[in-house]
């Protein structure tokens, strides 16, 4: 897909340098730079890595329990409406 984007002419020329010393195409680099910052497809982001490895407090937990007890409590059943 063509796409387009701004780039100062000081990032270009850089580009343009990658470029040349791998002998590749700019578009080439542009693209390895953004598959590399966005990480390969199917894996997790870095962001929600590090929040799941932070331990959970017990106020945390808490509050949790509140909100599923909230959006458990305005669910409707269909098949089985709740009685008047």
């Amino acid at each position: 897909m063509t796409t387009t984007i701004h780039i100062s002419d000081d990032l270009l020329e850089r580009i343009d340098q990658r470029a040349r010393a791998l002998g590749t195409s700019r578009n080439r680099v542009i693209v390895d730079a953004i598959e590399t910052s966005l990480g390969p497809t199917g894996t997790w982001p870095p962001e929600l890595v590090r929040m799941l490895e932070a331990p959970v407090t017990r106020r945390s937990g808490d509050e949790l329990e509140k909100s599923l007890a909230v959006v458990r409590s305005r669910r409707v059943n269909r098949r089985h409406p709740p009685k008047p």
